[in-house]
């Protein structure tokens, strides 16, 4: 029995697939002549579709198809010593802006066992192209706008604290000047975060930097003897979202301030460490000072506005607070858990000063 009328039946069927295709498609020969074109490739391409069939590749519109090295990969992928898989080439023609083209390209059995076929796949990515560099410039201006910001906010915050001193050393009341000082701190505690934020990627703060900075900030403006009180920091390689650090930060400004006011009296000598430990989503904070410890009973400390900002605070973190006997002085823990079992080890914090 002939198989000629079968032949037929899988080649026209083929022709009739491609022709149709909503996709730009190239039906070839082995010598790259054009068997067949869909309607999609003519009208993406500017070409009358009947004058494609029986033309070479490269004698479409007016040549700007006849490119050598497209030539050799799909008459090596005719050979099937190739393979052209996303194929990317410009596509040049008079008066017109160029095109950026994917190619892909395999070998296609119609029935015609005598003869390789080629079905070839053109794919116009010059918009999605320009789209993306459009959203890559979109986003690197952002990015340039957002540390200029944030650089222009950290020197007005400086300004802002430079003024809240000059006018704590005007004033003559101590509660007046008391008030501006902690005014004065948590500015600089925002600004610290602003110079961080300047030189971070992503808008994340790496918090060892940031604490050691901020606390570099608060020891310079709150201790007169380096000699006699100091701050240490301890942190993990943790980094955060800039909420998140704007609250911590402000955090440790208080608890610091406090410890460095009410710990060492009388000319006592000491240490506050701040030490942050993460896993996860979890996360501890700890501030702890070797002073006087907790006071008790009508000797304690009235809850002042410190206090209230820092149970805001935490309460925003979904953290939760513990005082304890550092034993010498006071340790607060700060700690949010959401995996069972996870405790930071804060024991060597605590007596290694």
């Amino acid at each position: 029995m002939s198989t000629t009328p079968t032949v037929h039946f899988e080649a026209a069927s083929t022709l009739a697939v491609v022709v149709s295709s909503h996709e730009p498609l190239l039906f070839l020969s082995d010598d790259l002549k054009i068997i067949a074109a869909s309607a999609s490739f003519c009208r993406a391409f500017d070409i009358d579709p009947t004058s494609v069939p029986g033309k070479k590749l490269g004698e479409l519109g007016q040549g700007e198809w006849a490119m050598p090295k497209l030539e050799s990969l799909l008459k090596a992928t005719a050979s099937r010593s190739a393979d052209i898989q996303a194929y990317e080439i410009d596509l040049k023609r008079p008066n017109r802006a160029t095109r950026q083209l994917v190619v892909n390209a395999q070998t296609l059995d119609d029935g015609d066992v005598e003869h390789i076929r080629l079905l070839v796949a053109v794919t116009d990515v010059t918009d999605a192209r320009a789209e993306a560099r459009l959203k890559d410039d979109l986003a690197r201006d952002k990015a340039i706008l957002l540390q200029e910001v944030q650089h222009r906010v950290a020197n007005s915050l400086q300004i802002i604290a430079s003024v809240l001193m000059q006018s704590a050393r005007r004033v003559q009341s101590e509660e007046a000047r008391g008030h501006l000082h902690n005014a004065h701190h948590r500015v600089m505690s925002i600004a610290a975060l602003q110079r961080q934020l300047s030189t971070s990627p992503g808008g994340s703060v790496e918090l060892r930097t940031y604490l050691k900075q901020l606390c570099q900030s608060l020891g310079a403006s709150m201790i007169a003897d380096p000699s006699r009180l100091s701050i240490h920091v301890s942190a993990d390689d943790s980094a955060v979202e800039a909420d998140v650090s704007v609250s911590l930060g402000l955090i440790v400004t208080e608890l610091v301030i406090n410890a460095l006011k009410h710990a060492f009296p009388d000319e006592r000598t000491g240490t506050v460490m701040i030490d942050y430990r993460s896993s996860g989503r979890d996360w501890t904070l700890a501030v702890a000072d070797n002073g006087i410890g907790m006071a008790a009973g009508r000797d304690a400390p009235k809850a002042g506005l410190g206090t209230g900002i820092v149970e805001a605070l935490v309460k925003n973190l979904d953290g939760e607070i513990t005082l304890s006997d550092a034993g010498p002085g006071t340790m607060v823990t700060i700690g949010h858990q959401e995996s069972a079992g996870f405790q930071a080890n804060l024991s060597p914090f605590v007596y290694a000063r």
